[in-house]
């Protein structure tokens, strides 16, 4: 055990320690961090979902008709008509032959790409897809390549000096910590070109993109989507959508659906009711996006150091795991939440607050985050902190 807490201490030697918060009452953009008051800017409820009377009232009626848990894993007696029609109707939502549903995007990832892949096999992976992605492909016996993000020369390289081997392409659509957006149709293209199939993970677009908010993927037809249903829907788990064969084949095979509990069903139910209100609610969406629209504007006026991003992630770089440390707290000491972002989930010398904007975020909480960072940037420690 003294090698675990010697690699404690050295993780908070260098500021990569993680503490968990405690946070009070719902994903409301007001919150309670620690007893502190404070305007949250780091919650994927992206459309206010999460907080919906209706899909609370669902979630309510469906644990009144099954119960809280689902009791036994999909395969034995865990998998209800909840889930079931949920699976039926995304299916039908997305166009899509089959939907399997999952208990997070993790395991649907982890369980998908080790069912897709032998030792054979070879992916191809951005090298900023998320840690589920990066997870899945080591656990597989397969080979496993990281292309240069975005880099599509970088790619078609690999698939044209591989041709005889079975290949999986796979990356994210919108990517969590930059904020950037796959080109989607690009990559589309050069799977058919090379007849590879390709796997994407919709998780920060699923909800968000797309003429009807189906995601990024929407209007392409892709081998394999994953998305997310505790991000835009508000509710919690995730899917596969694909072919016949390839659902079949992840409910005979994949480990990660098969050996767990299954979702409980009202959770099924309440996920129902989000997907309905994507249509009837479109106006969240649209919201969002002037919202994303207004906070860049006033973060280009302050010449604050954003990425470039068209999406509800808006990440403000740092740079060292101590400055980003350091600027979060000051934050939250004046009523902003947002968490520091730092290694292993950023590369080295990329920490940072990863501002993220909601439907449930007004114009007057993003003009009192600009205030505080005014405020802020008189003192001589924040412009060491953030100029350098």
């Amino acid at each position: 055990m003294k090698r675990l807490a010697d690699e404690l201490e050295s993780k908070k030697t260098d500021y990569l320690y993680r503490k968990r918060v405690v946070r009070e009452g719902q994903q409301d953009p007001i919150i309670f961090i620690d007893g502190k008051k404070a305007i949250s800017f780091c919650g994927n409820n992206y459309l206010g979902l999460a907080n919906h009377p209706a899909v609370i009232q669902t979630f309510i009626d469906g644990a009144n008709k099954y119960g809280v848990g689902s009791g036994s894993s999909n395969l034995i007696s865990g998998y209800t008509s909840a889930q079931k029609i949920l699976e039926e109707e995304l299916a039908n939502k997305l166009n899509s032959e089959r939907v399997l549903v999952f208990n997070s995007g993790y395991f649907a990832n982890i369980g998908t790409i080790l069912s897709l892949t032998k030792k054979s096999s070879l992916v191809l992976a951005d090298k900023l897809n998320h840690a589920s992605l990066v997870d899945a492909c080591k656990y597989s016996e397969a080979k496993f390549i990281r292309y240069q993000h975005g880099d599509l020369k970088h790619l078609s390289h690999y698939l044209r000096s591989n041709q005889s081997l079975e290949k999986l392409i796979v990356s994210d659509t919108v990517f969590s910590m930059d904020g950037d957006i796959v080109d989607i149709e690009s990559l589309v293209n050069l799977s058919k070109k090379f007849s590879t199939p390709l796997m994407l993970d919709d998780a920060h677009g699923f909800g968000i993109f797309g003429p009807n908010g189906l995601g990024i993927a929407e209007k392409y037809k892709v081998e394999v989507q994953m998305a997310t249903f505790g991000k835009a829907l508000g509710t919690f788990g995730a899917f596969i959508a694909g072919s016949e064969t390839l659902i079949e084949h992840l409910i005979q095979t994949a480990r990660t659906y098969i050996y767990t509990t299954a979702m409980p069903p009202a959770i099924a139910e309440a996920t129902r009711t989000s997907l309905k209100l994507l249509d009837s609610e479109s106006w969240r969406r649209e919201k969002l996006m002037e919202l994303v629209a207004y906070f860049k504007k006033g973060a280009n006026a302050l010449d604050l150091p954003v990425i470039n991003s068209d999406t509800p992630i808006q990440p403000l770089i740092v740079g060292s795991a101590d400055k980003v440390v350091q600027l979060s707290s000051m934050l939250l000491d004046n009523g902003i939440h947002i968490a520091a972002i730092r290694p292993p989930s950023v590369p080295e010398g990329t920490s940072r607050l990863r501002i993220t904007i909601t439907a449930s975020h007004e114009t007057e909480h993003i003009d009192y985050l600009f205030d505080v960072f005014s405020t802020l940037r008189k003192a001589k420690i924040f412009k060491k902190i953030l100029y350098k």
